[in-house]
């Protein structure tokens, strides 16, 4: 079983590792700065400004201003900051990202474990808008699953349960929910322990009920972080991580809950679909577009079953005029 990016960010020979790199970085660039206290390892929970509220290992929190030589960061980074007193800090470098969300060419957070694409059954569940959700996780290099909610609608789930297979058969994980009856809520919290976490998905398909119901003191937490960046209600509106009680991490904020997709590009369509990757190579022609080319590799798939015939679709529908 390998280990999450939280897990092994807890790793004290890594912590160590990246601590004596740091020190050396800040020796090269900050010598005229008066040391209170040693580099430490630390993750960005939210940005207000030009300061960032940093967690320590220790759970301790920061307030903390970053050096403008090392560029931006946001919720999600992993730092190396430098106690300045109190809770005081100065943010020195920023650790490599393993993975980005953008949206219209701004960093919304970074270093996310699981993407969470919640859908529903009222309003319904659309095979196209899904398929988008998809194509932004697999070009983002982010692990994406989908959660249905409001099962409770519905008598039986056969249907519901054949829709999704298509997704499930590519290695899809999906998790039939009903967050009003608190059904199938336990495994979907495993999933979510020891993870960082976004959801994602349009309007009325019960990500906030789903937030609170993981985080019950959620407006606790906001109250929290709001005292200690000193910006009241504002905060409510900034990226911000927060701990979820049964385990693992939550990276919300009002602009990821109305997260709107970008346009794509042809490329990063074809990239999208996971089912067709391992077969772009093999067609015919290298600037194939998969839709009347002879030999093309993608269309033998899809005549054969191997891709199924409502993604092939939505490839198509998806594509650039």
């Amino acid at each position: 079983m390998s280990l999450s990016r939280r897990q092994k960010w807890r790793i004290e020979k890594v912590q160590s590792e990246r601590i004596s790199r740091a020190n050396k970085a800040a020796d090269k660039t900050e010598k005229n700065f008066t040391d209170e206290g040693s580099p430490q390892i630390g993750r960005v929970i939210t940005r207000y400004g030009q300061r960032q509220l940093v967690e320590s290992l220790s759970g301790e929190l920061f307030q903390c201003t970053g050096r403008q030589n090392i560029g931006f960061s946001v919720a999600g980074d992993e730092v190396v900051f430098q106690p300045a007193g109190g809770i005081e800090g100065v943010v020195t470098a920023i650790l490599p990202r393993e993975n980005e969300l953008s949206q219209k060419n701004k960093l919304i957070a970074t270093n996310i474990d699981q993407l969470w694409l919640v859908v529903a059954t009222e309003p319904h569940y659309q095979f196209e808008l899904i398929d988008r959700y998809l194509i932004l996780a697999e070009n983002s290099n982010l692990s994406i699953n989908i959660i249905v909610n409001k099962i409770e609608l519905l008598d039986e789930l056969d249907q519901l349960s054949k829709d999704f297979s298509l997704y499930q058969d590519i290695n899809y994980q999906v998790h039939f929910v009903s967050i009003k009856k608190e059904l199938n809520l336990d495994l979907l919290k495993k999933q979510l322990a020891d993870k960082t976490n976004i959801f994602l998905g349009e309007s009325g398909v019960g990500k906030s009920s789903l937030i609170n119901t993981l985080i019950p003191d959620l407006e606790l937490r906001v109250e929290e972080i709001s005292s200690k960046t000193k910006l009241g209600k504002h905060t409510t509106t900034n990226t911000t991580i927060y701990h979820i009680p049964s385990g693992g991490d939550l990276i919300d904020s009002p602009g990821i809950r109305e997260f709107q997709l970008d346009n794509f590009n042809a490329k990063e369509i074809v990239n999208g679909f996971r089912e067709f990757k391992a077969l772009v190579g093999k067609c015919r022609f290298r600037n194939c577009q998969h839709i009347n080319e002879p030999d093309c590799a993608i269309k033998v798939a899809l005549d054969s079953g191997d891709i199924h015939p409502s993604r092939y679709e939505n490839y198509l529908n998806l594509l650039p005029e």
